[in-house]
């Protein structure tokens, strides 16, 4: 597990952009695992200014997007389908059929996840998987409790994770209950993991995380399971750690 650590948010994003870039335009085929939420938005605002200065292409990328609430249409405004179209898909040259999301509308909710495990898996499997951590050490939207082995399922928000995101929508009555996920053991068998942290508020579930200690009840960290992980944190991320190993200034 190396751990890059930063100024602040702005330098993470700008880390982020590095390490993805990198692996955009040297690979023949790549496949990205990403993420939604405040951590991402800014990576995603250099990617798509690279995009438009330099014309990096997205030809050969294929996406698979962490999660999706359950209920919501895919053109709501807090739809994870329009979150990624708003900050990334509609200002690069990725084609729409390599472009993956779980389906939060499907009459089948079960069928869905298998599908979408199978998906991944056609195509190979996740070469970088993009993730940002819950103040419960929720990756993705896999909750406390979580089997490490877990594939795409259906899972309960966690009230704490539900007033997180209340701050997306008008109120937290508006917020899903339910969400589709990419589970534990789908993300730890992508090839390559970068974690980003920022702030204050993330201190205390990173270093708990760096404290090494593997509990199903902190999902987080499963990733000490991963031969691969990168983190990206900046100094108030940072605040509660010591941590020693692999880091780079």
């Amino acid at each position: 597990m190396q751990i890059i650590r930063v100024e602040d948010y702005e330098d993470i994003s700008k880390k982020a952009t590095e390490i993805l870039l990198d692996r955009i335009r040297t690979a023949e085929k790549l496949v990205l695992g990403l993420a939604t939420g405040s951590t991402p938005v800014l990576t995603y605002q250099y990617l798509v200014k690279d995009h438009q200065e330099n014309q990096t292409s997205y030809q050969h990328v294929t996406s698979f997007n962490l999660d999706e609430y359950i209920g919501l249409p895919v053109e709501d405004p807090n739809s994870y389908h329009t979150f990624m179209d708003h900050h990334l898909f509609n200002h690069i040259d990725i084609p729409r059929e390599q472009i993956f999301l779980p389906n939060g509308l499907a009459d089948n909710q079960q069928q869905a996840c298998i599908d979408y495990e199978k998906q991944i898996q056609n195509h190979g499997g996740i070469d970088l998987q993009l993730l940002g951590i819950g103040s419960n050490g929720h990756i993705g939207f896999n909750e406390p409790g979580t089997p490490f082995d877990s594939a795409t399922h259906i899972v309960d928000l966690a009230e704490s994770t539900r007033k997180a995101n209340a701050r997306f929508f008008d109120s937290i009555e508006e917020v899903p209950k339910q969400a589709i996920t990419m589970g534990i053991g789908s993300i730890l068998r992508s090839k390559e993991i970068l974690l980003l942290v920022s702030g204050e508020k993330k201190s205390k579930a990173l270093a708990r995380l760096l404290e090494k200690q593997v509990d199903s009840q902190f999902p987080a960290s499963a990733l000490h399971h991963h031969a691969h992980v990168t983190i990206v944190a900046d100094k108030a991320a940072l605040q509660y750690t010591n941590e020693k190993s692999s880091v780079t200034q």
